[in-house]
């Protein structure tokens, strides 16, 4: 009998035993050495009643250290045991969903900026959310995680376009900070949503800081710049975002700022962005950024500020940085293996960033498909073509109208010409950073499309010139079958594939996706000019991510219409606005310098002569130009200082409908340093035929204030100010 028992009681301890191994799991140590066991798998992190703070702990808790530090490389692992799928944080939608298959393509940034339509640009991203979302949705169906197929955007750019040599311009919203503040506002409320706990979609700022170009240079660039310049015209749209949007990434950018990589900069990673500005979101690297601190290139010079790869990794993951785009998870690995970094340190990015995946729905269904309202819940289509179309009208700026030659008269044209590089171009349309369009409609195809509609005239088309070289050659019957038109459309200008990040370009006036001259390349101009001989009117259509200085083409074309890269409905929108269908409304979100301006050194980064906010001498067409087909004038200006109200009744004297861009500026006498003037204000009217409308504006107090030097503060100084709208100026006593 006692040996029954002692074999009942081995029996039993060794079931037990068993059954105790089943819920265990075996884990490879984070050395790599001998195995150890964790608990079974507790799967409440998906379980949407308890708080999200909670979750978040239960899951962190159940992580390897290998584990938590996959989830700070942008191309998270899965984690199968827990059943949590792989998950890139590397996605683009700049000016759509990009590099993602077929996606709705929106004109580039710059042309959006000139569009100043702030909700326009909300509802437009809000679109490329959905869009991205429901294409999120079906990557996942067919388990595809590699990058550009999340939702966590690296957008927008919102590095002020300093110079229009930089040839990642086109990205951005312009020169202004101010307009770029509010551009980036709507892009990030747009595409992040307004639920206060889920976000449709991420945003991110990006890059982080005293950012544009040389392109060349940009992985061992060292920029200086005075403190009167970073606060008051590099950091204000960072400032803006981090403060009014909630944007839950920023990126640091490549470059070095007084003698520190951004990427692992404390004063402005730690000093400024976090401590006194709060942010508190996702600390985003550039991509492969992090290389250039400790990595020695005979190819590409790098800044190669820390003696390895670990210590580069401690100062950034050691800091503030969170997540890193790149491949650097072996340093990080040896740094915290070294002990340069602590594993509670860890802890914290690693809770950030699983935070940040919750919110977004990446661990359960339910909050998955909670934006459409569950996950057999069908999306009714939205029409993200006719915003495209709209944002492209909107977006076009008329910069020269002689005679009034525009909106051209079909009637009186029997042969049109439209010839140029850019005119049966698609790829030019869709920019840089670019998704694919189911359809494109080039400008030549908006200009026939148009014509056979209203049985106008017959179109003749030839290329003509190439963008910068010298190789097309003319057909032997050009001559001919110009001198028989009545009219010449020439549609040039640049192209994304001679402007943009880090290009392998070397042609005449572009380098490196830089620009090394700021006119119409001379090819073009020696057509345009042969254009002009044979009488004929000519009209330029332009289109171009930057500024371009057109003294010869001012002085003797017939017009000139600004397209910039304006998307997938571009050549639609361009005929509408030759041909009357919609009137003008774009202002330019840049300065068009005259040949006649010397810039100075595209590596200064000195505001002094750059941008209408501080150059001197005259530009070709300065910032918030543009032209229209009616004409509006102000009346009835005021402000209350109390409120800081400034009120003004704009009216259309014409018989035409029409939208005017009203625009605020303001000028600060007791701050002699500052600008010359500096935009305040801005809003889009439509007006009707002889119609008016009063327009206010709340002016931030922060533009009446100065820039103190010594104490790099800002102070109100009392004095006399000057506002100004239209051709209207009223003084300010305060």
């Amino acid at each position: 009998m006692r040996q029954w028992i002692t074999f009942c009681w081995c029996l039993f301890v060794v079931i037990g035993l068993s059954a105790q191994v089943q819920n265990k799991a075996t884990v490879e140590t984070a050395s790599g050495g001998e195995s150890i066991y964790i608990n079974a798998p507790d799967f409440s992190f998906r379980d949407v009643s308890l708080p999200m703070e909670q979750r978040v702990d239960i899951l962190l808790k159940q992580l390897t250290l290998d584990e938590k530090l996959g989830m700070m490389e942008h191309q998270n692992p899965a984690v199968e045991r827990l059943g949590i799928p792989a998950y890139s944080w590397w996605s683009e939608a700049l000016h759509g969903v990009a590099r993602n298959g077929y996606a709705t393509v929106y004109p580039e940034p710059i042309g959006i900026a000139a569009t100043f339509d702030v909700p326009a640009v909300k509802q437009m991203f809000s679109y490329i959310a959905e869009e991205g979302r429901w294409k999120f949705e079906e990557a996942q169906r067919d388990k595809e995680y590699g990058d550009n197929k999340g939702i966590s955007f690296f957008t927008p750019n919102i590095n002020i376009f300093r110079d229009p040599r930089w040839g990642r311009g086109m990205e951005t919203y312009g020169e202004d900070p101010y307009l770029t503040a509010q551009m980036g506002k709507a892009c990030v409320q747009g595409l992040q949503g307004e639920d206060p706990v889920y976000f449709t979609s991420l945003a991110c700022a990006k890059h982080f800081a005293v950012h544009s170009g040389p392109e060349s240079i940009r992985h061992s660039f060292d920029v200086s710049v005075s403190p009167r310049d970073l606060w008051t015209t590099y950091l204000p749209a960072f400032e803006t975002l981090v403060k009014e949007t909630n944007v839950q990434q920023v990126m640091c950018g490549y470059n070095r700022l007084d003698g520190e990589p951004c990427c692992t900069n404390q004063h402005l990673l730690v000093q400024i962005l976090k401590e006194q500005w709060g942010y508190d979101g996702l600390f985003v690297t550039d991509c492969w950024a992090l290389n250039d601190a400790w990595e020695r290139d005979t190819v590409i010079l790098r800044h190669e500020t820390y003696p390895t790869a670990a210590d580069a990794a401690a100062a950034a993951f050691g800091s503030v940085i969170d997540l890193e785009c790149g491949s650097g998870l072996p340093a990080l690995k040896e740094a915290v293996e070294l002990g340069y970094i602590d594993e509670s340190v860890i802890d914290e990015h690693v809770r950030k960033i699983l935070t940040t995946r919750m919110r977004l729905g990446l661990f359960s269904e339910e909050e998955m498909y909670r934006w459409k309202g569950g996950k057999d819940v069908e999306v009714e289509p939205l029409d993200y073509t006719g915003m495209s179309y709209q944002i492209a009208r909107e977006s076009m700026v008329l910069l020269q109208n002689k005679n009034n030659i525009l909106p051209l008269d079909p009637s009186k044209y029997k042969r049109i010409a439209v010839v140029g590089p850019n005119a049966a171009n698609d790829t030019m349309m869709w920019g840089n950073y670019n998704g694919t369009p189911y359809n494109t409609c080039t400008i030549l195809e908006g200009i026939q499309n148009y014509v056979k509609k209203n049985h106008g005239p017959s179109v003749y088309f030839d290329e003509a010139c190439h963008h910068a070289d010298g190789l097309y050659k003319l057909p032997a019957n050009f001559d001919k079958k110009i001198a028989q038109c009545d009219l010449i459309i020439f549609v040039g200008g640049l192209s994304p594939k001679l402007e943009g990040e880090q290009l392998d370009v070397d042609v005449d006036g572009f380098l490196g996706g830089d620009r090394t001259s700021i006119e119409l390349p001379r090819i073009q101009n020696g057509m345009l000019r042969k254009l002009k001989e044979t009488g004929k009117p000519v009209i330029l259509v332009l289109n171009t991510g930057s500024a371009i200085a057109l003294d010869w083409e001012d002085e003797n074309l017939d017009a000139i219409l600004c397209a910039w890269y304006p998307g997938e409905a571009g050549g639609q929108a361009v005929a509408d606005i030759l041909f009357g269908e919609y009137n003008p409304s774009g202002r330019l979100p840049v300065t068009f310098y005259s040949s006649k301006n010397n810039l100075p050194p595209f590596d200064n980064y000195d505001m002094h002569d750059r941008t209408y906010r501080f150059m001197t001498e005259k530009p070709l067409y300065p910032f918030g130009y543009g032209l229209s087909y009616s004409k509006f004038s102000y009346s009835g200006c005021e402000f209350n200082v109390d409120e800081r109200r400034f009120t003004c009744t704009v009216t259309n004297e014409s018989n035409r409908p029409g939208d005017e861009v009203v625009q605020v500026y303001l000028k600060n006498p007791q701050d002699p340093e500052g600008p010359i003037k500096t935009l305040v204000g801005f809003e889009r009217v439509k007006l009707g035929s002889n119609m008016s409308e009063t327009v206010s504006f709340i002016i931030d107090e922060k533009f009446f204030q100065s820039f103190n030097d010594k104490d790099q503060t800002f102070e109100f100084r009392p004095g006399t100010f000057y506002i100004m709208v239209g051709d209207q100026t009223i003084e300010v006593h305060i």
